[in-house]
């Protein structure tokens, strides 16, 4: 194995990504609003080395998740760093954080990652303490790495989701300047492969 792959596969384990995706396997049958050309686009990985963000919305079970931990994944094959959370882990880790004193160890860490993945954005109601962490992570971040952000909710929603106006007006401000956006359209990919596996047993 050559010194490049390990590296690659060393940032891939790191990642910590939900899902084993690739961006040669995503579905383009069925219509979602994403096309090749597009992803194609992403898959280059400018806007990462630009420092600029991504936001995937869509309903639930449109393919969102896969689609980051994809170009996650090729991000990695780029030697980029990339790290995926969930957005509620990511708090507990930083509440930890802040009981044993790691909290600003924690967030220079994260602070370097090329390419931070948040999934489930906007799924809770966040806390005061919470949404100081994300301006702590989004102001750290911007100008300097890139973040994907993924969530169920429109971005004209995430406003309201934040609950706090003037670091809901800060934390929008520094996260969709300069955004790449995707929003997935159309029914559950779960349900239609669900649906075809079904097909295909009874056939």
């Amino acid at each position: 194995m050559s010194r490049d792959q390990r590296r690659h596969e060393r940032l891939i384990r790191q990642a910590r990504f939900k899902l084993g995706a690739r961006v040669q396997e995503i579905d383009y049958q069925h219509p979602r609003n994403i096309s090749p050309a597009q992803i194609g686009r992403l898959a280059q990985g400018e806007w990462i080395i630009r420092a600029q963000n991504l936001l995937i919305t869509g309903p639930c079970g449109s393919g969102k998740t896969y689609l980051a931990c994809a170009l996650g994944h090729n991000a990695c094959l780029q030697s980029y760093s990339v790290r995926y959370y969930r957005l509620s882990r990511l708090f507990l880790e930083l509440t930890q954080a802040k009981a044993d004193g790691s909290y600003h160890k924690q967030l220079k860490q994260l602070a370097k990652i090329q390419l931070l993945i948040i999934d489930d954005w906007g799924l809770e109601p966040l806390t005061p303490a919470n949404r100081n962490d994300l301006m702590e992570i989004m102001d750290d971040r911007h100008g300097h790495t890139a973040t994907l952000m993924i969530s169920q909710l429109p971005t004209d929603q995430w406003y309201a989701s934040i609950g706090d106006s003037t670091l809901a007006d800060a934390i929008l401000d520094r996260l969709m300047h300069n955004a790449h956006r995707l929003q997935l359209k159309g029914e559950s990919m779960r349900k239609i492969l669900g649906q075809l596996t079904e097909d295909e047993h009874l056939g």
